[in-house]
């Protein structure tokens, strides 16, 4: 009897899972109504008075979305001031609600990934996961990979879904 051999772990198939580099800290929202005046407005001296008084440990490691869920018009200058006071202390952060914090997120966690890794290879990109990982980060995935990558599959390695091939030159 000839000896079993796992082709899948044998070969140059690399199997790559955004639930092992995906970051799952929390993502919390800084909602600059809390800080107008009567619902409407925002005064600079006091606003600025607030920010210096706050205990800025809440947001520490975690993801930061920046926005104002109040009808009112906000300068600009307010949620910048609000960033000066989150970097070096948030994970990170952004002006926007969460689907533009979690889009920031995609974008910095893929511009981390070893793209010359996968030159010339083929790609499984691992579809179960136990994290939820937003949709868009997967065509985001794809629009870099595609670049480097021979072929792109999508499941697991023993069953996958092939969905780009580099033509031959």
């Amino acid at each position: 009897m000839s000896e079993l051999i796992n082709r899948v772990a044998a070969s140059s198939i690399v199997s790559l899972n955004m639930e092992e580099f995906y970051p799952q800290e929390e993502r919390i929202v800084f909602d600059l109504a809390a800080y107008l005046e009567q619902g409407l407005v925002l005064r600079e001296k006091e606003f600025r008075a607030a920010l210096k008084a706050k205990d800025w440990q809440e947001v520490e490691g975690k993801w930061v979305a920046v926005s104002c869920s109040a009808d009112a018009i906000v300068p600009t200058w307010a949620f910048m001031l609000v960033c000066t006071y989150l970097e070096g202390k948030a994970r990170g952060y952004c002006v926007g609600n969460l689907e533009s914090l979690e889009q920031y997120i995609v974008e910095e966690t893929l511009s981390k990934l070893p793209l010359e890794s996968f030159k010339d290879r083929s790609v499984v990109v691992k579809g179960c996961s136990k994290v939820a990982i937003p949709l868009f980060a997967y065509g985001r995935l794809v629009s870099l990979l595609q670049r480097e990558a021979k072929s792109l599959l999508f499941g697991e390695p023993c069953s996958t879904v092939p969905l780009f091939k580099k033509a031959k030159p």
